[in-house]
């Protein structure tokens, strides 16, 4: 069945979309230029399926691995599934399409997000903070303090230069700071001591998150 679904995708291939895609900075490795539209009508198509997803994950064309994101069941999913899919990340989209619509919804989400916001592998530490992003807005029954215990991991990656880590730790930062109230005034002081760091990358982190937070209002 995954040989039938990638000849559908290469049948969808677009050259023009991967050149736009490009200038985004998606690695265009393996990319045939399928819009995202496309993949979750395949995947309403398909349905769950859990070794199809790992079917299409191994054939490491990057819009099958998307797809597999899609259908991949997170009841079935293992902690080694997702440090082996984990390292094979190579674009952001991929990243995130992974974090939001499979690994968030695993009972190790928590643990993958802590663990990973440590890795030394660039879209690897960009999952983890992705992740906990994803976790801030779906995870509605997670109380406080698991976000709170994010916070210092997210200070101690604020000076990482490299611009897919520091966008993801922004974004966690921000969506964290939007959860709740409690969890505003938490962000917004964890984004103030971030400013203080002897970091570009921390300072710019610290100035967009205080940005959107300082004015954002629940209602």
């Amino acid at each position: 069945m995954s040989s039938a679904l990638l000849e559908t995708l290469r049948s969808h291939a677009n050259p023009a979309n991967v050149a736009g895609m490009a200038r985004y900075g998606i690695n265009t490795i393996g990319t045939l230029g399928v819009p995202i539209p496309i993949l979750r009508r395949l995947a309403k198509e398909t349905g769950k399926n859990h070794a199809l997803a790992q079917e299409l994950w191994n054939s490491g064309v990057h819009e099958a691995r998307i797809l597999a994101t899609l259908i991949d069941d997170p009841a079935l999913v293992t902690r080694r599934q997702m440090d082996l899919w984990a390292r094979d990340l190579d674009s952001w989209d991929v990243c995130d399409q992974a974090c939001q619509n499979l690994f968030r919804y695993t009972p190790f989400a928590f643990d993958k997000a802590a663990e990973w916001a440590r890795s030394r592998r660039e879209f690897v530490r960009r999952a983890g903070f992705s992740l906990m992003a994803g976790l801030a807005v779906k995870a509605k029954g997670a109380g406080d303090a698991q976000f709170e215990a994010f916070l210092p991991l997210i200070a101690e990656a604020a000076s990482d230069e490299r611009n897919m880590v520091k966008k993801a730790v922004n974004w966690a930062l921000r969506q964290i700071g939007k959860r709740n109230p409690q969890l505003r005034l938490a962000a917004i002081a964890a984004a103030e001591k971030i400013g203080r760091q002897d970091s570009r990358a921390a300072r710019w982190i610290a100035a967009d998150a205080l940005r959107e937070l300082r004015r954002y209002s629940f209602r």
